[in-house]
């Protein structure tokens, strides 16, 4: 007869509704005081603190794969939270030795290479709701990653059945196993994306989620015998494209990783240390914009660039623009006045080209207004045109530097904080490209007012 492996243990604890640590069986209070904690504080070990304040926040069961640190060696957890009235209930299990490394052909690795290739990622718990969205992907794409968060993964990805009539990713949850090549919708913009995910399986061999990767589909993809794009050997090469998608995911975590220890989420920390944090993290978005400005210039600057045109509603798209940059404008004590809710303005273009520019323009407006100054964002109708228009109070642009700006690295003053000079030249070619413009009218000291217009079209 075979002997029966044992469970992998699992040791139980609670943490009370003000976050500290009620209680905890021997294992897991053993290793919080090995990192300095104790009942009656908050929990010392950091990712489990961060699965449980996670699961607190959601309102949901959060499970995940963690690595803690203990001595000098670190340790395989498997941690799930669970919050109800009295707190968070916890159970840690694994408690396996980190390997040293991974063989080559090892799972994980492949895994690498899936996420490397990704534009952006996301996960799921077991019941397929979502636990993770980069804010980055939110930014760019028009919805709220924070309000995504906990909520089933159709309510961001309109699943498309394959030519079988199968969705493969239900498939896969129920095998548990991986699964390529889940065409999906993304939710209220008409761009349609392929979705990869490995499972995340716990350490008692339960399904626990996906952990995914999401490819933007060419619309130039779908249509049989389109001819290959003309190669660009500086930008556009295989090694070029892969080298821009590896890079983002790495920046992403930097720029989370140092957000969460700026904000001290896991534990007290010394001012300076977060200060240190929070450059590491502005760098990061600084080092994130200028990987976004070069694939951009690398894919407008060829012969064949060309935009999907869709009929879209202008006032939504500077509303969803706006609501993306209120926090930066709060934290810069800028207001933002945006289109009422009930203002429409039809044009023809190419949503997520549309919500960039808008993002951009009202961008530069909050960068360059003064605190406690005013950002409008107005909409108006010009013969066969749509028009917004954003208009700030900041320092404003001599009619000599206007045409600088509109220029490939133009910048008035390259000492000024600022972006790489890129933003209003691809915005206006993008622009062009649907069958509009951007113009500005500005002085000295009088502010700037920055015009996209774009095709209007009936109701």
């Amino acid at each position: 007869m075979n002997a029966i492996e044992p469970r992998p243990p699992i040791a139980m604890g609670r943490i009370g509704p003000d976050g500290l640590l009620v209680d905890a069986e021997a294992r897991l209070a053993d290793l919080n005081a090995r990192a300095g904690g104790k009942i009656g504080v908050p929990v010392a070990v950091p990712p489990i603190a961060a699965v449980a304040r996670l699961a607190q926040r959601l309102g949901i069961p959060v499970s995940r794969n963690v690595v803690a640190a203990d001595g000098e060696d670190d340790i395989d957890l498997w941690v799930r939270a669970e919050p109800d009235a009295d707190g968070v209930r916890l159970e840690v299990s694994g408690w396996r030795p980190r390997a040293a490394w991974r063989p080559q052909g090892d799972a994980m690795r492949e895994d690498d290479f899936l996420r490397a290739e990704a534009d952006w990622l996301w996960e799921t718990d077991a019941a397929m709701r979502i636990t993770h969205l980069p804010v980055e992907a939110g930014r760019l794409n028009g919805f709220d990653t924070g309000a995504l968060l906990g909520q089933p993964l159709t309510l961001l990805f309109a699943l498309e059945a394959d030519g079988e009539g199968a969705l493969p990713i239900l498939a896969a949850a129920a095998e548990q196993v991986r699964f390529d090549g889940q065409v999906a919708e993304l939710r209220g913009t008409g761009q349609r994306v392929r979705l990869s995910a490995s499972p995340r399986i716990d350490a008692l061999g339960r399904f626990a989620g996906f952990s995914g990767a999401a490819t933007w589909i060419d619309p130039a993809e779908e249509v049989d015998d389109a001819p290959a794009p003309a190669a660009d050997p500086e930008f556009t090469s295989e090694f070029g494209q892969r080298l821009d998608k590896a890079l983002r995911a790495p920046l992403a975590r930097i720029i989370a990783n140092a957000d969460s220890i700026s904000a001290r989420v896991d534990g007290p920390l010394r001012d300076d240390y977060a200060e240190y944090a929070l450059d590491i993290a502005n760098a990061g978005r600084h080092l994130l914009s200028l990987v976004d400005d070069l694939a951009d210039l690398s894919a407008i600057e060829r012969e064949d660039f060309t935009v999907e045109l869709e009929p879209i509603d202008l006032a939504d798209v500077a509303r969803r623009a706006a609501g993306l940059l209120a926090v930066r404008a709060s934290e810069a004590d800028v207001r933002i006045e945006k289109p009422r809710a009930d203002e429409r303005m039809p044009v023809t273009g190419e949503f997520r080209r549309v919500l960039q520019i808008m993002v951009n323009l009202i961008g530069n407006a909050v960068r360059y207004s003064p605190p406690g100054g005013w950002v409008w964002v107005r909409l108006e109708r010009e013969g066969a045109l749509g028009c917004v228009i954003v208009a700030d109070q900041g320092k404003g642009i001599a009619p000599e530097d206007q045409a600088k700006i509109f220029e490939k690295f133009g910048r008035v003053d390259p000492a000024e904080p600022g972006g790489s000079g890129l933003g209003l030249y691809i915005a206006r070619r993008l622009a062009r490209a649907m069958g509009g413009d951007i113009l500005v009218d500005s002085a000295p000291d009088e502010g700037a007012r920055f015009v996209l217009t774009l095709p209007s079209r009936a109701d």
